[in-house]
């Protein structure tokens, strides 16, 4: 009875100090490496959108170049 008694206080404790981590330190810990993992989506977003606009920027002065070359027939 002693025994059993001690087990079942032993797993108690050992049940609620893991559910007080869970809360007090993975919980927060997790919220902003959710907010960290947004804002570098963003970021990444952002970035493609500029590498994106510049490619498009290149390709019209390449294609303004081509037709510069068509006009004095050089190809």
């Amino acid at each position: 009875m002693i025994v059993t008694r001690g087990i079942s206080l032993t797993n108690f404790l050992v049940a609620t100090s893991a559910l007080g981590f869970q809360v007090f330190v993975l919980y927060p810990w997790h919220k902003r490496l959710d907010d960290d993992f947004e804002a570098l989506k963003k970021e990444h977003l952002r970035v493609l959108r500029t590498v994106e606009g510049t490619r498009i920027n290149e390709r019209k002065g390449i294609r303004e170049q081509l037709s510069e070359l068509r006009k004095i027939r050089w190809f």
